[in-house]
């Protein structure tokens, strides 16, 4: 009798094996990360890009209204989210942040993961550089990067010889001979064209190879949308009229009130071959920019339409936790400013929507949270242990539990030598002289009334006691990350 009751559980489970697997089994992790995206998007409240895809996602999970980078770089952000340390005077500066030479000692989110018996798998761009801490991963990809070349040139150099990749004959050939090229594109090309639409199909690949592992997966999708340049296929650029787009209302003054230093001269943009040196773009080439800014999300949100289809199509999203954020926001002229690398709103404020399948809750939060926050939360929702004495940040699935909670009284971000402390009703922003970490200059904006921040009201006596307390927890609780230590 006890030999038949063994053989009927055995039976009995494996008949109902995939009830039993999907709970038992750890979640798997897809991360899409996006490069460059405001949360300008319909979910959160804006109605002039078609994203469709990204807006289906955010009813499915939980949305953050009130999220934000904590760096507005792309290296430096990636390598603090992916360590969940924050920035300091000495850590995490720009693009070139290396995480295996500035942090080698921290357990990255990857390499937790990896730890922990997933496969890793890091496709597009996910850290800035693709030689920095490979040993992370189980397999990293980006597209061409590892095609022969007969410039006999490494993965690393070779994609950054490439990855711009306009396919416009005249941009092709001026990109060849100069390195670079406009600061948009219109292509009549497929989806597949572009480096994101091989990436996409990449990940597709994964997803269907992945079904057939039995260990869980930490997958990405790094997209280089919605960076400079903004190229994408001609289909994206028709879903808007190009008579219909506007120039930020305050494209062209700076902040009243509001010091020299704290406004870019958006180097970045300048390299590119239709943009002035020097002064501000023509109105005709600010609404093309915008335009192929929208283009590019629209693009870049077919793309992840094209992957959670092949994730339901695999019965994997029964199991997968999905998280869509970006490394920073961007700047469209607002303030007479483009790209990022400042410590405005704009640059600094991301979209952020993590969706997973086996929790009830979903809905929108203006709970305040950074990016740090991303890394013990995947941690405790698969269950794993972080490590000691190295997370700046705090899990944030008491929120997905539920999303009236009210988050987080303050975050830090930095760029430069500007330290800003953002809290759910103002942002805080010491621009300090990094030789004896003196306060050279101070911003104050009010949130609560605008997030378009026109006016510092840092000097004005109806805030004294307001930038008091700012100030006083600005320098004592992130005094290390002022200083340096």
């Amino acid at each position: 009798m006890k030999n038949i009751a063994l053989l009927f559980l055995f039976v009995f489970l494996n008949c109902n094996g995939p009830a039993i697997q999907l709970k038992s089994q750890k979640p798997n992790i897809l991360l899409l990360y996006v490069d460059d995206l405001r949360p300008e998007l319909a979910s959160f409240g804006a109605s002039q890009i078609h994203a469709p895809n990204i807006d289906a996602l955010a009813e499915q999970g939980v949305k953050f209204t009130n999220a934000y980078c904590n760096v507005p770089v792309c290296g430096a952000s990636r390598a603090s989210m992916l360590t969940g340390m924050l920035p300091t005077k000495n850590r995490f500066l720009d693009y070139k942040t290396f995480v295996e030479k500035e942090t080698p000692e921290a357990v990255t989110l990857p390499q937790l993961f990896k730890q922990n018996g997933y496969t890793t798998i890091s496709n597009g761009k996910i850290y800035h550089h693709l030689d920095d801490k490979e040993s992370d991963w189980s397999e990293v990809w980006r597209p061409y990067a590892f095609d022969e070349n007969d410039k006999g040139l490494l993965p690393t150099d070779y994609w950054q010889s490439l990855w711009k990749d306009y396919q416009n004959p005249k941009n092709r050939s001026l990109y060849k001979a100069t390195d670079t090229g406009p600061a948009y594109e219109c292509a009549e090309v497929p989806d597949s064209t572009y480096i994101d639409g091989l990436l996409t199909e990449k990940v597709i690949r994964d997803l269907k190879k992945l079904k057939k592992s039995t260990k869980p997966f930490f997958l990405t999708a790094g997209f280089i949308n919605t960076h400079l340049p903004f190229n994408a296929p001609k289909k994206y650029w028709d879903l808007y009229d190009r008579t219909a787009i506007t120039q930020p209302e305050n494209y062209n003054y700076i902040p009243r009130n509001a010091p020299k230093v704290s406004i870019s001269d958006w180097g970045e943009m300048r390299t590119y071959s239709n943009i002035p040196k020097r002064g501000q773009v023509s109105d005709s080439i600010a609404i093309d920019l915008i335009h192929g800014y929208y283009a590019t999300v629209s693009y870049t949100d077919a793309l992840i339409g094209k992957v959670l289809q092949e994730l339901k199509n695999q019965q994997l999203d029964q199991n997968t936790i999905i998280v869509l954020v970006s490394d920073h926001g961007y700047n469209l002229q607002e303030h007479t400013q483009w790209a990022k690398f400042t410590n405005y709103n704009t640059s600094t404020q991301i979209p952020l929507i993590i969706y997973n399948p086996l929790a009830k809750s979903k809905g929108s939060t203006d709970a305040l949270t950074s990016l740090v926050d991303v890394y013990p939360t995947l941690a405790e929702l698969c269950s794993l242990e972080v490590p000691g004495n190295q997370l700046d940040g705090t899990s944030v699935v008491p929120i997905l539990n539920n999303p009236n909670l009210e988050g987080k009284k303050h975050i830090f971000i930095k760029k430069s030598n500007g330290f800003t402390l953002k809290t759910k009703d103002f942002s805080y922003t010491e621009f300090i002289k990094p030789q004896d970490n003196l306060t050279l200059s101070t911003m104050l904006y009010d949130h609560r009334t605008t997030k378009n921040e026109n006016e510092n009201i840092a000097h004005l006596k109806a805030y004294k006691k307001t930038v008091f307390e700012l100030k006083l927890i600005l320098h004592s609780k992130y005094h290390k990350n002022i200083v340096g230590f």
